[in-house]
């Protein structure tokens, strides 16, 4: 398997940048930030906040579990946009720790998660392309989509970090 470092990184990053954008926005426009951090798309989604929370974890626990390492842990504290800038910082450095060859049997080793109270093993092929990847994207993306609707000014270029 080849590493999914790169479009781990690639979208955290443009995130981070999207960020960036959103806290001006809101800034220029004497818009408390708060107002963006806990936008949802709708009442029973998560928030802002926890879509970037959730992004940063889908990458880092499957480079956890693909290279065979310990899954991390990270704490949902974050309350402004400099803590989600962190966020993204220390999932962006946590993935980097992986060099390419702790992927090498990654599509043939057995990933066990608990999905529902339920034991689920999968193939790391089938965890990284019908787990990990669309829960990473769905939340990246949603997380982009709820600063687009709050009108901050951000097109597909922004969201593919080009």
């Amino acid at each position: 398997m080849h590493s999914p470092i790169p479009a781990f990184t690639q979208t955290l990053s443009a995130m981070a940048k999207v960020l960036t954008k959103a806290e001006a926005h809101a800034d220029a426009r004497k818009i408390e930030h708060s107002a963006f951090l806990t936008a949802r798309l709708y009442p029973d989604m998560f928030h802002f906040t926890k879509q970037v929370q959730l992004t940063c974890d889908f990458a880092a626990r499957a480079a956890a579990r693909l290279a065979g390492a310990d899954v991390p842990s990270f704490p949902d504290t974050e309350t402004t946009f400099a803590e989600l800038q962190t966020r993204i910082d220390k999932a962006l450095a946590y993935i980097a720790s992986f060099k390419p060859d702790r992927f090498a049997d990654a599509d043939t080793r057995s990933i066990i998660l608990k999905m529902r109270g339920v034991d689920v093993t999968l193939s790391g092929t089938d965890y990284l392309t019908l787990y990990s990847l669309p829960n990473f994207y769905f939340h990246a993306a949603t997380a982009y989509n709820i600063l687009r609707h709050g009108g901050v000014e951000l097109g597909k270029s922004d969201f593919m970090g080009v």
